[in-house]
């Protein structure tokens, strides 16, 4: 079938009549960190007891994408009043539901974690918590579609190109590329054949930002591509996600098919000469598939190892045609630039770093989650008024951005905007949205050594500075911790951090000894405790001897 502007509004008004109809909204988190936590089972519970009580026509009992406070699952949200609960368990759901119209029931209400709301904004998640990822009209309901209509029946694809770069947004897979040049290179690229990816590989320790948009939002990254596949020329897609991610999966499966029963996928989109088929490929949970030519070898069949660039995959990418690639995060940002303008989206954030940024929070802090705040926010402002500081009474020690490959901030700098430039001013990187907290019973050299294990651990083997390289980081780094490191080598350990960094083929070497070099800055004075004293000033690693050592 061929959707219509009429259908697709007369669908949107269908689902919001439909929804306004009920009394009471009972929203229960079915993302996976609360399915992890039973949710699935309280949903169940709602639903038993609203029909025991012949309540379905008064109130409406739906399962919704990630609401943020993972921390704190189940969580369930009950509106119109606004109130949400806190580790809900099936034999709470009779109380929450004699409660409906009446005072909160006080034990489970979440109102003391206000704060962790009150300072967000939210554009990629703003329908995470209020749609059912697994029903299409939900999407509808809330202006979705809406944004690809716009584009293909008003808009010219370089038109659509000028809001995505009048707006500033750039990737917000880790390098942080404006993406209006990035599609303006793969639109200027010869006719012909050209694809649409959308990079979901999300492998850094303690990041869960694209699986829980994928979980709770997933229409949303479709319309996006489709936007993006029209505005440089491509007709069809391909997401690629990590098989780690199966309710991703999942719910991604299920929306495609239902985007293209309503053909908002498929041939003649809109009444429009443009088609965009999409299909969905599992990556094996190899970190350097993150990495654009290794995601396109690894769909094409082949093992996923990083290529020299130039040629870049603007140019030269799947099966050697033109192939624009984003993530997760940056596709859910498209649909509300078209809607809405790309002046709008430039207003928010910083002179250079444009929009919001959705992070994960976790570590060593009070309220873990999932967290949409404007570019330029201070990081004290996340980590202890948003992320409501840390727990047990200990002090904060450092934050550490941008996963494996960024830099570890000490306490000094919480005051700084959380931004690409400010970051990279003090060693770290945005990433992709990692953010994990530490107290001061983190030791520095052995996070350190942490990070390096890991990206020796996921090297692909291809280049020797990567391969060896950060096995002898990772040699070093275990010595010291053990109490066998001599004076000689901190040298060693920079001048080696030097060399993989500038001679390694791909990110994932370039970026490795960031953590490395960042806690040697920051915090070399445990390092030289290690060395010099053979203890740990945190107390975390084992205080040996160096003849133990030996």
């Amino acid at each position: 079938m061929t959707m219509t502007l009429e259908e697709l509004q007369g669908i949107a008004r269908i689902e919001q009549d439909r929804q306004g109809g009920f009394s009471h909204h009972v929203n229960v988190c079915i993302a996976a960190g609360c399915l992890s936590c039973q949710s699935g089972q309280v949903r169940a519970a709602f639903e038993k007891e609203v029909a025991r009580r012949g309540l379905e026509n008064w109130c409406q009992v739906k399962g919704v994408g990630c609401l943020g406070l993972c921390t704190a699952g189940p969580l369930v949200a009950v509106e119109p009043a606004g109130t949400l609960y806190q580790n809900v368990a099936v034999g709470d759901v009779p109380e929450l539901l004699d409660a409906l119209g009446a005072s909160p029931v006080a034990r489970l209400d979440a109102a003391d974690h206000a704060g962790f709301f009150e300072r967000q904004r939210k554009i990629v998640l703003e329908n995470c918590g209020r749609i059912d990822p697994e029903r299409i009209e939900d999407y509808i309901a809330e202006e979705g579609y809406q944004a690809l209509y716009q584009a293909l029946r008003g808009m010219s694809p370089r038109e659509v190109i000028d809001q995505v770069t009048v707006s500033g947004l750039r990737g917000r897979g880790g390098a942080g590329f404006p993406t209006g040049l990035k599609w303006t290179t793969v639109a200027k690229a010869p006719e012909g054949e050209k694809y649409v990816i959308c990079n979901a590989d999300e492998g850094d320790p303690g990041a869960f930002m694209d699986r829980s948009v994928l979980e709770s939002d997933p229409q949303r990254v479709l319309e996006g591509m489709a936007i993006a596949a029209y505005a440089v020329g491509a007709s069809r897609g391909y997401l690629y996600v990590r098989a780690e991610y199966p309710l991703a999966v999942k719910r991604l499966r299920t929306a495609i098919a239902q985007a293209e029963r309503l053909g908002l996928l498929g041939r003649d989109i809109f009444n429009t000469p443009f088609g965009f088929e999409v299909k969905v490929r599992l990556g094996a949970g190899a970190f350097v598939c993150g990495e654009e030519t290794a995601l396109i070898a690894s769909i094409e069949g082949r093992l996923g190892r990083p290529r020299p660039r130039p040629p870049f995959p603007a140019e030269f990418g799947l099966w050697g045609r033109p192939t624009l690639i984003n993530n997760v995060e940056t596709f859910a940002n498209i649909p509300p630039i078209i809607r809405k303008g790309g002046e709008w989206f430039a207003g928010i954030g910083t002179a250079k770093s444009k929009g919001t940024k959705v992070f994960a929070l976790a570590g060593r802090i009070r309220n873990t989650g999932l967290i949409e705040v404007p570019m330029g926010t201070p990081l004290r402002e996340i980590v202890f008024e948003i992320g409501g500081g840390i727990p047990d009474g200990r002090r904060f020690k450092a934050v550490q951005t941008g996963g494996p490959s960024g830099g570890c901030i000490p306490e000094q700098f919480l005051d700084m905007p959380v931004d690409y430039e400010s970051l990279a001013q003090v060693g770290s990187i945005m990433g992709s949205g990692g953010m994990i907290v530490m107290d001061d019973s983190s030791c520095m050299v052995d996070v350190a050594r942490f990070f390096i294990e890991f990206c020796m651990s996921e090297s692909c083997g291809k280049c020797a500075p990567c391969r060896v390289g950060t096995a002898q980081i990772h040699h070093l780094l275990a010595k010291i911790t053990r109490g066998a490191g001599r004076p000689a080598d901190l040298t060693l350990l920079e001048e080696l951090c030097d060399l993989v960094r500038h001679t390694s083929l791909c990110g994932l070497g370039q970026t490795a000894p960031n953590p490395v070099m960042s806690t040697l800055h920051y915090f070399r004075e445990e390092y030289t405790a290690h060395i010099e004293e053979r203890r740990c000033l945190a107390g975390t690693c084992r205080a040996a001897s160096l003849e133990e050592a030996l």
